[in-house]
């Protein structure tokens, strides 16, 4: 999408530069670009969702007009351009045994990474034929099956893609509108309420939760015995204090296990990454969504545990 947005602002630097009237060119062209701003200006489109998305069906008609007035051309970029470079090592119509298209090693090399991160820069030129590598690259690295970093959409979305690309000869961002909806969706159906379970929720790891939980039942286990104990043994009240250790151990590691967070930990800003891992949370977010959460944890923890230290000790002992 920036690499676009580039591509389009350099065409309006060049026809306010060559037409200062915007009467030798194409009008409607001229009228199309005239509607985008500097991507770089924070007060522009990019800030408001709705307006990006305005500027991205704006980027798109533009392109498609674009390479309508060229002839409608579907083939590659002239061979002296990055994109024909790029792409002569594999053609569009290789398969493989199985009847597959098979993805452009070339379109994932070095060379072509280098030559797209710095399209921001004024030195940087980006021409049609960028456009077209950065399509493809898109295609082969993402969406093919096999791919380097595949993302799994459903085969009519993924078909019409292939065919936008390769037969159509499309390169505008409206290509993949319909699989950055579906990704996003995906991510905040699935990922996203894991992550907040995970994470966001919680500071501990399943090992780490297991552990807890065997210790909480061996504490609860072992004020309860002691606690009988020295009741029917009727021990004062002065020894039956040493019960706020095994109770205060086996509630805190079960309050632990039950929610998934251990509340000091998570007030001190630590969350476990892996078994017995831990790291100093750095999301503003997260830190104060795990606060919230440890402090109700700890607060249900001290409840239980006082009522339970309370009721052994002041019970009246009873010697058998």
């Amino acid at each position: 999408m920036s690499l676009c947005r580039h591509y389009v602002r350099e065409l309006r630097r060049s026809v306010l530069i060559e037409t200062p009237e915007l009467e030798k060119g194409s009008k409607r062209s001229s009228m199309i670009l005239d509607q985008f701003t500097d991507p770089n200006d924070p007060a522009g489109p990019s800030t408001y969702r709705d307006d990006t998305k305005t500027t991205n069906q704006q980027l798109s008609a533009y392109l498609r007009q674009e390479r309508q007035e060229n002839g409608g051309n579907n083939q590659h970029s002239p061979h002296s351009s990055l994109g024909s470079e790029q792409s002569g090592a594999r053609g569009s119509g290789d398969r493989g045994p199985n009847g597959e298209r098979l993805p452009r090693a070339s379109f994932m090399s070095n060379g072509l990474q280098n030559s797209t991160t710095d399209s921001n820069s004024p030195a940087h030129t980006v021409a049609r034929a960028d456009l077209r590598v950065s399509a493809e690259n898109i295609l082969y690295t993402y969406l093919l099956p096999g791919s380097e970093r595949e993302i799994i959409l459903p085969q009519g979305m993924l078909n019409d893609i292939i065919a936008s690309i390769e037969e159509d000869g499309r390169d505008d961002p409206e290509v993949f509108d319909a699989a950055k909806d579906y990704t996003f969706q995906a991510m905040e159906r699935d990922a996203f309420p894991g992550f907040l379970r995970s994470k966001a929720l919680g500071n501990l790891v399943p090992p780490s939760i297991f552990v807890r939980r065997i210790l909480g039942l061996l504490g609860l286990f072992g004020g309860f015995w002691a606690g009988f104990a020295l009741i029917f043994l009727d021990k004062p009240k002065h020894i039956r204090c040493w019960l706020i250790l095994p109770f205060t151990i086996g509630v805190y590691f079960l309050a632990s296990d039950q929610y998934s967070i251990d509340p000091i930990l998570a007030l001190l800003g630590f969350s476990e990454y892996t078994f017995m891992n831990w790291s100093r949370i750095r999301e503003p977010f997260v830190r104060r969504l795990l606060n919230k959460r440890a402090s109700m944890v700890l607060a249900c923890t001290v409840l239980i545990g006082v009522a339970l230290i309370i009721l052994f000790i002041f019970v009246p002992g009873k010697l058998l």
